[in-house]
């Protein structure tokens, strides 16, 4: 059976949920508070999350964030108001949909059937990848060389994957900002050479040869080389 983590303030729209849902086949598992539904995520696996916008303390922005920093699980925002500023928001930093409250009981489940095929359509085209030693699997978020795990964030992980997709290819800091980060780049520049340091020391500190690959273009951004390169 799928799973569902329901993360929502209201009890009866807890209830409710899992009251529509039971009966497609999902189990769900319900969570009054964003810390506990991202507490709960931390140590179990779901197939799906529906996650209220409006909670106190932490909102629904703050936890789709949260829970985008060490998950690709689907999500879909559940609000209130019928706001298209809110939907767009919503997609753009990571949500799968949108649904606004009051829902049709039937639209709801055929959206979380259409959300469940796309990532099940999605996630086994993504192969691991190899390279001089290192492995790096996006499906579990596993890095490793010659067998040894490296432990990196959600964001060293992404940057890696990219430079691993694209080797030989000079990618701007705004490029990388805007595509990782949905940052500006006049003002987060820092952002970027953070996590390139952060990287590069723990690659290190495995005995991979980093500086070898992982070069800076001065004035523009990083490139990772495929081959070694005589200094």
């Amino acid at each position: 059976m799928k799973q569902i983590l329901l993360i929502d303030d209201e009890q009866r729209m807890l209830d409710l949920l899992s009251l529509y849902l039971t009966p497609h086949g999902f189990t769900c598992i319900k969570k009054t508070t964003a810390s506990e539904g991202i507490r709960f995520l931390s140590y179990h696996e779901v197939d799906l999350i529906i996650l209220d916008v409006m909670m106190p303390t932490m909102d629904g922005w703050e936890a789709l964030a949260a829970i985008r920093d060490f998950s690709k699980t689907p999500i879909i925002m559940l609000t209130a108001r019928n706001d298209d500023t809110d939907m767009i928001k919503g997609l753009k930093n990571g949500a799968d949909d949108y649904i606004s409250k009051p829902f049709n009981e039937d639209v709801l489940v055929a959206r979380i059937g259409a959300v469940l095929r796309r990532s099940a359509t999605e996630g086994p085209t993504e192969k691991p990848l190899h390279f001089k030693g290192l492995s790096l699997d996006s499906l579990s978020y596993k890095l490793s060389y010659n067998g040894q795990p490296i432990s990196i964030t959600p964001k060293e992980f992404a940057l890696l994957e990219l430079f691993l997709k694209y080797p030989d290819k000079v990618f701007s800091r705004d490029h990388l900002l805007s595509t990782l980060w949905e940052l500006k780049a006049e003002t987060e520049n820092r952002t970027i050479d953070s996590h390139i340091r952060n990287l590069r020391e723990k690659l290190r500190q495995v005995g991979f040869n980093v500086d070898r690959h992982l070069k800076t273009i001065w004035g523009v951004g990083y490139r990772w080389n495929d081959k070694f390169e005589s200094n």
